[in-house]
C-alpha cells in the first residue's frame, strides 16, 4: 500500500502538458460514468437517462476541445496519466456501486462530480506560481463550472416537474417493494411469531438464561427461514419487486431483530425485571410496525394499530397461558 502511494505523482509536480492530459482522461472517464448511469436508468427512468446522455455529450465536447488545445500546444502524443496516478486528485465512485444508489442519489452524485472537479482545478490554480499553468488550470475550472451549468439546463430540458414527479414516485414505489415491504413482513413475523415461544418458556421455567437462549434460537432461525424464503420465491423479474437478495436480506435481518427485541431483556438475571422490560419492548415493536404501515403502506394508523396490537396481544396471551399452565 505504501509503495503504491509513493509511486503516485504529486499534482504540483505535473507539467502543463500532463495537467492537460489528466484533464482529457478525466473528461473521458466522466463521460463513461454518465453513459453507465443512463444505461442503468433508461428502462425505468427515461427522462433522467436523457439527462445523463446529454451530460455525457457535454463531456465529449469539452474533451474534444481539450485535445485540440493539446495538439496546438504540445502535439498529437498525449501522455498517459489518469486520476489514480496523481496523489490527492479527486476520485470517482466505482460505477458498479451505482447499482445500489437510489435515483436521487445518482442525480446528486452527478452534481457532486461536476462541483468537485471545478473546485479542485480552482484550488490547484491558486496554488501554482507558474502563470501559464495558472491560466490552464483556471480554464479547466471554468470548463467544469460550465459543465455544472449545462447539467442544470439539461435537467430543466429533459426532467421537468411532471417527469421528475413521475420518476420520483416510481423510485419510491421500488424502494417500498424492495426494502420496506419485505422488511415489514419480517419485522411482523419476528416480533409476533416469537412471542409465544419466548413468553411460554419464560413463565414455564422462570429462568432468564434459558428464555434468552430460546428467544435467540427462535429469532435467528426465523430470520434465516424468512430471508431464504423471500429470496427464493420471487426473482423479481416479473413482479418488479427488485433484487431477491436485497429483499431476502431486508426480510431476514428485520425478522431476527423483531425477535431479539424482546429476547435481549432476558439477559437480566431478575425474572420479573426482565419480563417487565420485555413486555414494554413488545409494545414498542408493535407500535413501530403500525407506524411503518401507516407511513409507507398508507394504512390508516388506527386500523394498523388495532390489527397489529390485537394480533400481538393474542399471541402474547397464548404464550403466557401455555407457559403458566
Amino acid at each position: 500500500m505504501l509503495t503504491a502511494l509513493s509511486n503516485r505523482r504529486r499534482f504540483a509536480d505535473l507539467s502543463p502538458q500532463e495537467v492537460l492530459a489528466l484533464a482529457i482522461s478525466s473528461e473521458e472517464d466522466d463521460a463513461r460514468i454518465y453513459r453507465s448511469y443512463a444505461q442503468r436508468l433508461r428502462a425505468s427512468y427515461p427522462s433522467t437517462a436523457a439527462v445523463f446522455d446529454g451530460m455525457a455529450a457535454e463531456e465529449d465536447s469539452h474533451r474534444t476541445r481539450l485535445i485540440a488545445l493539446h495538439q496546438k500546444r504540445f502535439g498529437d502524443v498525449i501522455p498517459l496519466i489518469r486520476r489514480e496516478h496523481v496523489a490527492g486528485f479527486y476520485a470517482r465512485r466505482p460505477v458498479w456501486l451505482a447499482a445500489n444508489l437510489s435515483l436521487e442519489a445518482i442525480r446528486n452524485e452527478a452534481s457532486a462530480m461536476e462541483a468537485q472537479a471545478a473546485a479542485f482545478y480552482t484550488r490547484a490554480a491558486g496554488a501554482t506560481a507558474d502563470a501559464e499553468t495558472r491560466k490552464l488550470l483556471g480554464d479547466l475550472a471554468a470548463a467544469e463550472a460550465g459543465h455544472e451549468v449545462a447539467a442544470g439546463g439539461l435537467m430543466e430540458t429533459h426532467l421537468g416537474a411532471d417527469a421528475r414527479e413521475v420518476e420520483d414516485a416510481s423510485a419510491k414505489r421500488q424502494f417500498i417493494l424492495t426494502w420496506v415491504q419485505p422488511g415489514l413482513a419480517g419485522l411482523m413475523d419476528g416480533s409476533v411469531s416469537t412471542l409465544a415461544p419466548i413468553f411460554a418458556t419464560a413463565f414455564a421455567t422462570q429462568n432468564t438464561w434459558t428464555t434468552f437462549l430460546v428467544g435467540l434460537a427462535a429469532s435467528v432461525g426465523a430470520g434465516i427461514s424468512m430471508g431464504f424464503t423471500e429470496a427464493a420465491h420471487d426473482d423479481g423479474v416479473l413482479s418488479g419487486r427488485g433484487s431477491p437478495w436485497k429483499r431476502g436480506f431486508a426480510s431476514g435481518i428485520m425478522t431476527t431483530l423483531g425477535g431479539l427485541g424482546h429476547a435481549l431483556p432476558y439477559l437480566i438475571p431478575d425474572f420479573w425485571t426482565a419480563t417487565s422490560i420485555a413486555v414494554v419492548v413488545v409494545f414498542i415493536e408493535l407500535w413501530a410496525i403500525a407506524w411503518i404501515q401507516n407511513r409507507y403502506m398508507e394504512t390508516p394508523f388506527i386500523r394498523a394499530a388495532l390489527q397489529v396490537v390485537l394480533g400481538g396481544v393474542l399471541v402474547f396471551a397464548a404464550g403466557v397461558l401455555i407457559g403458566g399452565g
